[in-house]
């Protein structure tokens, strides 16, 4: 060694800019060899030497990695691996402090004592290794350097609250993964650093952070061994680690060499707390800021020279003492353990007989355990490879290359591929000694690019993994106040800065599903501010949009297209709903009032179109008196309303008062008074929905399909709405309320005392089967009888009429039965009913509303189609029939008689029998046979209780204690004007 070289320790905290000031030291040398600490802190200050000096005359050389080139000037190194004997005129250690790690301290160790430069040495590290320097190396110098900016405590703080250019470490690859995972979620992701990572995987995720990709780094306790990075935040999620024997907590000096990162050049820094980890010990938060640490008394060494005459001799060399009381013997490494196990082998120990073969066995256990998975695997894998190599002096080619294969796969999760990557790290390593392959180079590329596919693998895997772009994009432009550009297709479909963030529907923005629930705010947030143009944009559109683009549900919903809009809320009066507008507020109040305004035209428009007839009903100023009154019920009532519930003020209206409702279209029916008009489906549809909303209800009965004339009867409906439909319920079934009208006009001519069977005109009009009819019969208030007879079958004899035609002889019941329908079941025939004269209807009224059935004066007789029916002896023989073949039993028939079931004393619920008249005491007609009941039951009229003869009923007489009825006047231009007369004149 040269007698002018100087040895300088260079001791200060983090962020002295020790590494820069070295690398300047050895370009001014034609020489040089820096030893660094770590891998990928060698990988980073080959890549700035290489941008200095060129990649010509700079080598990097680590464990796995070896790149020399044949005009080597400077040698950027591992500690491990730093070349000896060079005699290189400048050489560095970083990190010195590490002398004391258990770990790998004895290397550091052997270099502070052995490793000089012939001009120049430097040692960096921190202020505690003065005093074993100082002890060991003499004629040293000494270099002080301070802090280039502040670091401080910032306490405690929560992960989803961290600040952006954070650091958060963790010391176990499940805590960095469970970390990593909370910040994509929360923060839009973050970088993962990790010492197992290749350089290669390690610079991709570092670039992410450096430009700015991801504001969040996790990593290992590798960053604080002088990984420059932009970091303005150290946060520790814990206080201990596992040191590869046991939890230990962190000494202050090494947290402060970890929360050093923080602040890098001028730019001030802080570290903390957060997670799982308790607030730091003030006094240690304080030593940090300070820079105060105990210092280092005891170093880590091993012997260097070793003996190789035996394993015996090795194995006692390795474990000689050392002669210094600042040294202290460093504890069994991983190679010496390794080395022990394979004196044990028994082919082993024969094998490694002499210097060479000691010395061959010492180097194969020196391979780093990169798999680590047991102790006995790592052994049994030196085994082979010390085996192969003294047995032919290189390891097989196609024993390398099975190994090798097995590995290179790209497939699987981050776990998979990390574990490839460390195995691949074994065979990298085992490529890179000299003399241990057939062919080096070859050798060391195939590992090379085996690890760089892998790397690659693995940095893509952490970054779907661990990075949502989506978010990360946005919470950057946010943080930079930038103006945010978002598109919105025809789909609506909505991308800010290219990431698809979710839709556009109507005015409300719905953010895509798959985002977690910790990133809905900040996407939520990003999207509504650059989506504010296109509300005000498509606020326009909307204005200007023509009726026919907007309806409303029957849930009261307002729909533009296919896009919910809005909604009907219940206003002051029920035929003036308001209007609820769904708008994000970050649209602002004019988009919000511009919507509500349209919709508000839109439903008023739809109110005055649709209920023209009730509006102008409400608007008559010529209607005074009790018809005022009943037209402010029809408007109250949205134009329908069962007679029932007004009969008393219909029986007040006089002919003069009925008049003018007549022309604003009222029909005064037998069981509703209504707007024809407004039944149509239209009509129909929004009533429900206003009258829905002006009963407050939740849940909006939804309106009958168009042209069906019954239908089931609604379950679980609200009081109420069968009439606002259109239909009156009887038995199972409601029918259209203008379609029982017609029905009642037919039963008015049946004999509901003496008894009747349906027309063919009633199963009609109604649509229905003859046990469906009989239901709806009983759910109107009549009594339904069932009996079979025997089916008359017609025959061949003609009936000629007075004016010479024949018709076949048909039965009444058959020619029922085979009558067509004048409309398919269900729907409504085309022909309406003309309206029954008031005047009838008040006499039917008058009965209908003591429970009395609404028939005629006089009962309709049966007509006779026959005047003999023949016997079954009478028949002819069936052709193909012997004549004394038997013949077979008379066919039979159902029928149905209908009769009005006087209502029991007191009534009933009038829902359940379709109002007044329909169910009313369905006692089935007590006391009916006998012809008398009590009270208000006693019959009236003509009756039919008797027992039947010759298919007629008997009548009988009918006694009334109450006095008359004062007939009303009839009215001269009503065109039933003199038939009315005729009646008053024959009673």
């Amino acid at each position: 060694m040269a007698q002018d070289s100087r040895v300088v320790a260079v001791l200060g905290p983090t962020n002295t800019g020790k590494t820069t000031y070295a690398i300047e030291r050895m370009l001014a040398y034609r020489t040089g060899v820096i030893g660094l600490p770590l891998r990928l802190l060698a990988r980073e200050v080959y890549d700035r030497v290489v941008a200095l000096r060129g990649p010509s005359v700079v080598a990097l050389v680590t464990g796995e990695e070896r790149i020399v080139p044949p005009r080597t000037q400077y040698w950027i190194c591992t500690v491990e691996a730093m070349p000896e004997g060079m005699g290189c005129d400048f050489l560095a250690v970083d990190e010195i402090q590490l002398c004391a790690d258990p770990e790998r301290g004895h290397v550091f160790t052997d270099r502070l004592l052995r490793a000089r430069g012939q001009h120049e040495t430097l040692f960096l590290g921190a202020a505690t290794m003065r005093g074993p320097i100082s002890a060991l190396v003499p004629h040293v110098q000494w270099m002080s350097r301070e802090r280039m900016s502040d670091l401080t405590y910032a306490g405690e703080k929560k992960i989803s609250r961290m600040r952006p250019r954070s650091a958060i470490v963790g010391f176990s690859v499940e805590n960095v993964y469970a970390i990593a995972e909370l910040l994509r979620r929360t923060k839009g992701g973050a970088a993962v650093v990790m010492g197992a990572l290749s350089p290669r995987t390690r610079n991709a995720q570092v670039e992410m952070y450096q430009s700015g990709e991801v504001d969040y780094l996790v990593a290992t306790d590798a960053i604080g061994m002088g990984l420059n990075l932009d970091v303005d935040h150290v946060a520790f999620s814990s206080l201990s680690k596992f040191d590869g024997r046991r939890m230990r907590p962190l000494a202050p000096n090494e947290l402060a060499q970890i929360a050093g990162r923080a602040g890098r050049g001028q730019k001030n820094g802080s570290f903390g707390v957060t997670g799982d980890a308790p607030p730091l010990d003030p006094g240690v938060a304080q030593a940090i800021m300070d820079h105060r640490f105990t210092p280092l008394t005891k170093l880590n060494w091993r012997n260097h020279a070793l003996k190789f005459a035996t394993i015996d001799t090795l194995m006692r060399s390795l474990e000689a003492p050392p002669d210094h009381e600042v040294l202290v013997r460093a504890r069994e490494s991983d190679d010496l353990k390794t080395l022990r196990s394979l004196a044990q082998v028994d082919e082993v120990f024969a094998r490694a007989s002499d210097t060479a073969s000691v010395k061959l066995l010492w180097d194969v256990c020196r391979i780093p355990d990169f798999r680590g998975i047991s102790h006995q695997e790592h052994a049994s894998q030196c085994e082979t490879i010390f085996n192969y190599l003294h047995q032919g002096g290189v390891i097989p080619d196609d024993w390398l290359s099975r190994q090798i294969r097995r590995i290179d796969r790209t497939d699987g999760d981050i776990d998979a591929l990390s574990k490839r990557l460390a195995f691949i790290r074994t065979w990298t390593y085992v490529a890179q000694r000299q003399g241990w392959t057939s062919d080096l180079s070859h050798w060391r590329d195939e590992t090379r690019h085996v690890e760089d596919r892998l790397s690659d693998a693995l940095h893509s895997a952490l970054t779907k993994r661990f990075v949502d772009r989506r978010t990360s994009v946005l919470l950057r432009r946010l943080g930079q106040k930038e103006a945010i550009v978002a598109d919105v297709n025809d789909a609506g479909e909505v991308t800010v800065e290219g990431e698809f963030v979710g839709k556009l529907e109507g005015f409300r923005f719905t953010q895509d599903k798959g985002a977690g629930a910790a990133e809905t705010k900040t996407i939520k947030t990003a999207a509504l501010q650059a989506l504010a143009p296109h509300f005000h944009l498509r606020a326009d559109r909307f204005y200007n949009a023509p009726d026919t683009e907007i309806d409303y549900t029957e849930q009261g919903g307002l729909m533009w297209g296919s896009t919910a809009v809005g909604k009907l809320v219940a206003g002051s009066d029920p035929l003036k709903p308001q209007v609820e507008a769904f708008v994000d507020d970050v649209a602002g109040q004019d988009v919000i009032d511009k919507v509500k305004r349209r919709l508000q035209h839109f439903i008023d428009r739809k109110v005055a179109a649709l209920f023209e007839p009730l509006l102008n009903l409400s608007k008559d100023e010529a209607l005074t008196g009790l018809a005022r009154g009943f037209a402010f019920q029809m408007v109250e009532n949205f134009g329908v309303v069962p007679r029932g519930k007004v009969a008393d003020d219909v029986k007040s209206l006089d002919q003069e008062a009925r008049g003018p409702l007549r022309k604003h279209g009222i029909r005064f029916g037998q069981f509703t008074i209504f707007l024809p008009l407004l039944l149509k489906p239209a009509p129909t549809r929004l009533r429900l929905v206003l009258w829905s909303l002006s009963k407050g209800l939740d849940d909006f009965p939804e309106a009958p399909p168009p042209g069906l004339v019954t239908i089931p009867a609604p379950l679980g409906a609200p009081e109420g709405a069968d009439t606002m439909a259109g239909y009156r319920l009887a038995g199972t079934r409601a029918i259209r309320i203008d379609m029982l009208e017609r029905l009642a006009d037919m039963l008015r001519a049946e004999d509901s005392r003496g008894g009747f069977e349906a027309k063919a005109d009633m199963l009609s009009i109604t649509g229905m089967t003859l046990e469906q009819f009989a239901d709806l019969m009983q759910g109107l208030g009549y009594k339904a009888e069932m009996g079979e007879r025997e089916k008359v079958k017609a025959v061949d004899a003609v009936v000629t009429t007075d004016a010479g035609q024949t018709v076949a002889d048909v039965p009444v019941m058959d020619a029922a039965e085979d009558v067509v329908p004048t409309a398919a079941v269900g729907t409504e025939p085309e022909a309406a009913a003309a309206d029954t004269p008031d005047d009838i209807l008040d006499e039917v009224a008058a009965i209908d509303d003591e429970g009395i059935a609404p028939i005629a004066e006089e009962p309709v007789e049966a007509a006779e189609v026959s005047d003999h029916i023949p016997e079954a002896s009478e028949t002819e023989v069936p052709v193909g029939k012997a004549a004394d073949a038997e013949v077979a039993g008379p066919e039979l028939e159902s029928f149905y008689t209908f009769t009005w079931a006087r209502p029991a004393r007191g009534g009933g619920n009038a829902r359940q029998g379709g109002g007044r008249a329909a169910g009313k005491g369905q006692g089935q007609g007590q006391g009916q046979n006998e012809g008398r009941s009590e009270g208000r039951g006693k019959p009236r009229g003509k009756q039919g209780g008797g027992p039947r003869k010759g298919g007629k009923p008997q009548g009988g007489q009918n006694f009334s204690a109450r006095p008359p009825k004062q007939e009303k006047p009839i009215d001269p231009d009503n065109p039933f004007a003199a038939a009315l007369m005729g009646l008053k004149d024959n009673k």
